[in-house]
């Protein structure tokens, strides 16, 4: 074949940029200063990314306090569902002795408990007794602010992509719920991009700080959860393809110029910086020092290993740490636990979720969008400021996470904020490329439009998710959940707590029984009280006792069958009708107090209603007038 004619005019074909991505331009000819020429004009089109970038990063930060003021607000209005009040319980240990030890079978890693420290302190609250909801759920709330601002760290490789998905973080009420429940995945999830945006710092300035940076993160992570294991292999996963891809597409870029231009390729390439050693660099992540992956990698064992040590006072736990995926993967195999579904639980969440007659759910925009953003990820051409290939890594990165997330039998509804934050990052990906495709004004305004829509329902959902159907089991997010209904127990305790001693000593405790230690999270709510749990009927039944309708029929048994005659004491409904409160879906929770405290308690409600009447013989109470039928 004759070679191409130097002087050759308006030829157009396909090269790779300074990043190693496809770029097409055309040139009117093909030579020395006429290529130096092309070049400079390809720059100054790009032009000076600076001032867009200063104004990226401002809009997240706007984004980051928008988030603070949708998860702050009334912390308290939910009732503690079991796992927060179980983590409560730990963390109080942890601030009355200084003391804790990490349990290889339940739990999870240290750090929810470590960093609740900080606001416990702030507060001034050195017992167990003195702290609240606000004092452990601002943790996850913090993180979940977090997690938006960390968005600052990709704004160089997303660019206004980065600003779309720190606002979707903002309104997504998958993430705004779970960021006001006191629990490790909110923590998990910001410290797995923290240690992706760090990565990706490091892999652009090869600065010895961000590879540190990105150890102490991945160190954070293996001590939040086991489940970091899976991000750490989708991550591993992800590096190899991008760099699989990234050496086919340049290996055919170069074939493809050699046959379409042999004799100015090396004009080309150096006028480009693509010289063979360079492109190669590129490929192969030349640059990162050994050293630096070394220290990265130390700086992760052990920010590990100090938390889940307890800070060198109980080695034991590095151990256990690594011990325990024998225990979680039987789990996450669906051994010994009741929390298995199918495997398009999440995805069905996500997409479409009704239950009984409540209102239906989706964040289905997220997951169009991040289709979008997939598809740009394929096609891997530059659009705006976005980086092709930490696109293309989100979205392998994501992809893994959710098809092994979805095949694993064990599900809970929280653990799809790990995928969903990849999500999100593509969906940020997806409407920038909508924007960049609809070349028309009239399509742009579409997508702008679209978007706007999108937001504005993701909003109302993370409203209504959080501060309306926020205990309520037709809200896909709450799971397992305890009713409202246990306010109205533990306000009916703490009215008796007190009379006769009740509650305040060992020897006068309150009594709870229900099967199987099920009786979460009273412990929580009871703590500044004495009371002795149990799971089944006391032998010596006290003044005051909650129990399991399971174990009515018992409770009859053990106090007029078993106890003698002469002995019989008459009980009173401590709930008013129907006589039990539902402590959580299907799972009722009976009160009954002895007479004499019940006479005890109604004589002081009297007392109390004539003072303010201001009168003498007021209405006395009715509630728990209702004598138990035998």
């Amino acid at each position: 074949m004759r070679s191409p004619d130097p002087s050759f005019r308006c030829a157009s074909f396909r090269m790779t940029d300074s990043a190693g991505e496809p770029t097409r331009i055309r040139m009117r000819r093909l030579g020395g200063t006429s290529v130096e020429g092309a070049c400079k004009r390809i720059g100054f089109r790009l032009g000076n990314p600076d001032e867009r970038l200063k104004l990226i990063r401002y809009l997240i930060l706007v984004a980051a306090l928008g988030a603070l003021a949708v998860r702050a607000p009334r912390l308290g209005m939910r009732p503690m569902h079991t796992d927060e009040a179980v983590h409560a319980d730990k963390f109080g240990t942890l601030l009355e002795n200084s003391a804790y030890e990490y349990n290889p079978n339940e739990y999870h890693g240290p750090t929810l408990n470590y960093f609740t420290l900080i606001p416990a302190w702030l507060s001034s609250a050195n017992k167990y007794t003195e702290i609240t909801e606000v004092t452990l759920r601002i943790v996850p709330v913090l993180f979940g602010v977090g997690l938006v601002a960390l968005t600052v760290l990709t704004a160089e490789g997303l660019g206004l992509a980065a600003v779309v998905a720190a606002m979707l973080v903002a309104l997504s009420p998958a993430m705004v719920f779970y960021s006001r429940y006191y629990i490790q995945e909110m923590l998990l999830v910001c410290f797995t991009f923290g240690a992706i945006a760090c990565g990706y710092r490091y892999v652009r300035s090869r600065r010895l700080p961000w590879a540190i940076l990105t150890g102490v993160f991945a160190g954070l992570m293996h001590a939040t959860k086991e489940t970091a294991i899976i991000a750490f292999a989708a991550m591993g996963l992800a590096l190899v393809l991008v760099f699989l891809v990234q050496r086919s597409r340049v290996a055919a870029s170069s074939a493809a110029w050699r046959w379409l231009c042999p004799d100015t390729e090396r004009t080309i390439a150096k006028a480009f910086g693509l010289d063979a050693a360079t492109r190669q660099a590129q490929e192969s992540l030349a640059g990162v020092r050994p050293l630096h992956v070394a220290l990265g990698l130390a700086a992760a064992i052990i920010v590990s290993a100090l938390f889940y040590s307890s800070f060198l006072t109980h080695p034991r736990g590095i151990l256990d740490s690594y011990v325990t995926y024998a225990n979680y993967l039987g789990r996450a195999g669906g051994e010994n636990t009741r929390h298995v579904y199918p495997w398009y639980y999440y995805l069905r969440t996500l997409l479409v979720a009704r239950y009984g007659h409540g209102p239906i759910w989706t964040e289905g925009w997220i997951v169009l969008l991040a289709l979008a953003g997939v598809v740009s990820a394929v096609k891997g051409t530059r659009v705006g400021l976005m980086d092709p290939k930490l696109v293309r890594f989100i979205a392998f990165y994501t992809v893994t996470m959710t098809v092994v997330y979805s095949a694993i039998p064990y599900k809970t509804p929280w653990c799809l904020l790990s995928f969903l934050h990849g999500m999100i990052l593509l969906a940020g990906v997806g409407a920038v490329a909508l924007l960049a495709w609809a070349r028309r004004p009239a399509g742009r305004i579409a997508v702008l439009v679209l978007l706007m829509v999108a937001a504005g329902h993701l909003a109302f959902q993370t409203y209504r998710a959080n501060f309306v159907y926020h205990a309520d089991s037709r809200n896909p997010y709450v799971y397992a959940h305890p009713t409202e209904e246990i306010f109205t127990a533990v306000e009916k305790v703490k009215e008796y707590a007190g009379l006769g001693g009740l509650g305040l000593s060992e020897h006068v405790p309150i009594q709870v029984a229900v099967p199987g230690d099920d009786y979460w999270p009273l412990p929580w709510y009871l703590r500044a009280l004495k009371v002795e749990w149990r799971s089944d009927v006391p032998e010596q039944v006290g003044p005051l006792i909650l129990i399991s309708d399971k174990l009515e029929g018992a409770l009859t048994q053990r106090l007029y069958v078993d106890t003698p005659r002469e002995k019989w004491q008459m009980y009173l409904y401590l709930f008013d009708a129907p006589y039990y409160v539902w402590a959580r879906p299907q799972v009722k929770l009976l009160g009954f107090v002895r007479k004499d405290l019940w006479d005890e308690h109604a004589a002081r409600q009297s007392d109390a209603n004539e003072l303010l009447e201001g009168k003498r013989g007021g209405e006395t109470p009715t509630t728990g007038n209702n004598v138990r039928q035998q």
